[in-house]
């Protein structure tokens, strides 16, 4: 068997000098304590403070990086145990599914997903052998072993992780009832929620009708009419801000923004409740909704997160067969100096609006999202998102966006995931790189090693906090 310990030196530069300065930054930043402003991890687990009941469930079948690569390769979500919409036949032995996942661990060498999955075995779970075929049943009863333990309930691993605050997205139509749960306690300070509204905002939706009515229905609010629908949403980001959300996100096809006239409004929502919206109408109403939520936003304090660029659930089959969210979503080419030009016109200029941009299209880095961040008061940049959320995405995010925008006009590191366990990994990985390119920095002379100091201290921790409002 190979011994798996962790390269203390990973993802450092190979050049003896930078190294050193590297391993000198990351000592002072890697054991700040985690802010996760922007996640999908579910609230039920902090609420309830439950076991989780096995490595299978856990580790695997919630995390769409693991078994989008697994289908690639022909091995169907119904053999690793993903639920259908239909409730028909998946696998429910979970040690044979774990075994299927360790006969084609190989496939993730060389990526994120590999390196994650390697620091949860390791550091949180003790395991220094390379997981493979031979290891997978030891694997398998050493996890769930430990994870019957009251040292990793939820909120054990929360203090564990040092993570100090983290924030679950839920929708518009959701009545939030694991944050209810926690509220009034010390958790509701540590486990926030984050408003997001698409359930009610896309018209592309199948259930956007009937969530509108249940929008009304929630707020006792006439969603019917345009003024009503806005009084609406209005209400339930109040409600999300009772419950810790100090931020909104928009997961949107584009970046498309619009400046429409009441009357305009007025015939659109009407249109787009019809249940027959054309396209052109779905995206326009999307468009008119960003600007409308950076109106709200300027209102409440609330910071904006835009994520455009993603073309949602394209294997037609999938979607059909297993919903939404099973690692079909894809990078597209997206247009953000254009598309924003509406809201930039009429809340640009705004200081107090807080706006983070992210990006799936990375050829926008340099060419339009790092000029509007260095110029535009309101925008921020978010980290490398998604697909690019890898050691080379972050190094090039870092060099295509620093030169024009800054450090601070980004907000440090987020990890958007579902994985519970892989959050340390993620910002461990994340540390790393900034030390890399800060270092890079200083030993080109380009950045004193103070400045390098103070600046990975802020990439680390103190950005996504400032930039969050936490």
């Amino acid at each position: 068997m190979t011994n798996l310990l962790l390269d203390p030196d990973r993802l450092f530069p190979a050049d003896p000098s930078q190294r050193e300065i590297t391993r000198d930054l990351y000592a002072g930043v890697k054991d700040l304590p985690i802010i996760s402003p922007h996640g999908h991890t579910d609230p039920s687990w902090f609420a309830e403070n439950k076991c989780f009941t096995d490595a299978t469930s856990l580790l695997l079948i919630p995390d769409h990086y693991l078994f989008r690569m697994l289908y690639s390769q022909g091995i169907s979500l119904e053999s690793l145990g993903v639920p259908r919409v239909d409730g028909g036949p998946v696998e429910t032995d979970m040690r044979k599914i774990w075994r299927v996942f360790a006969n084609n661990y190989y496939l993730f060498r060389g990526t994120p997903s590999a390196m994650w999955m390697d620091h949860v075995f390791y550091e949180i779970f003790g395991l220094d052998e390379a997981f493979s075929p031979n290891t997978a049943d030891a694997f398998y009863d050493h996890i769930n072993a430990q994870l019957i333990t009251d040292a990793f309930r939820p909120r054990a691993l929360l203090d564990r992780f040092n993570i100090e605050v983290i924030a679950t997205t839920e929708g518009a139509v959701d009545d939030l009832p694991h944050h209810r749960a926690i509220a009034g306690t010390p958790w509701a300070k540590r486990v926030v929620t984050t408003f997001r509204p698409d359930d009610a905002a896309d018209p592309d939706r199948e259930d956007f009708v009937q969530n509108v009515a249940l929008l009304g229905e929630i707020t006792g609010e006439d969603t019917t009419s345009w003024d009503g629908y806005l009084a609406a949403m209005q209400a339930r980001r109040a409600t999300f801000r009772e419950f810790g959300a100090t931020a909104t996100d928009h997961g949107h096809p584009t970046a498309l923004t619009a400046d429409l006239s009441k009357k305009e409004c007025d015939a659109l929502f009407a249109r787009c409740l019809s249940g027959e919206v054309s396209a052109a109408d779905a995206e326009l109403f999307r468009a008119q909704m960003l600007t409308e939520m950076a109106g709200m936003s300027l209102e409440d304090g609330m910071v904006m997160q835009i994520h455009p660029g993603s073309r949602r659930n394209v294997n037609a089959e999938l979607f059909e067969k297993f919903g939404r969210d099973k690692g079909a979503d894809i990078p597209s080419k997206t247009d953000y100096l254009d598309g924003l030009q509406a809201l930039l016109n009429k809340f640009g200029n705004e200081p107090r609006l807080k706006i983070i941009l992210f990006t799936l299209d990375e050829t926008t880095y340099s060419r339009e999202l790092a000029p509007l961040a260095g110029h535009y008061p309101c925008l921020k940049l978010g980290p490398p998102w998604w697909f690019h959320d890898s050691p080379e995405g972050m190094l090039r995010f870092r060099q295509q966006a620093t030169e024009t925008a800054g450090f601070y006009n980004t907000v440090g590191f987020n990890d958007d995931t579902r994985a519970f366990l892989s959050i340390p990994a993620r910002h461990d990985v994340a540390r790393r790189m900034d030390c890399r390119f800060l270092a890079t920095l200083v030993s080109e002379g380009r950045l004193r090693l103070n400045e390098a100091e103070e600046l990975s201290h802020d990439l680390a921790y103190g950005l996504a906090k400032q930039g969050y409002n936490l």
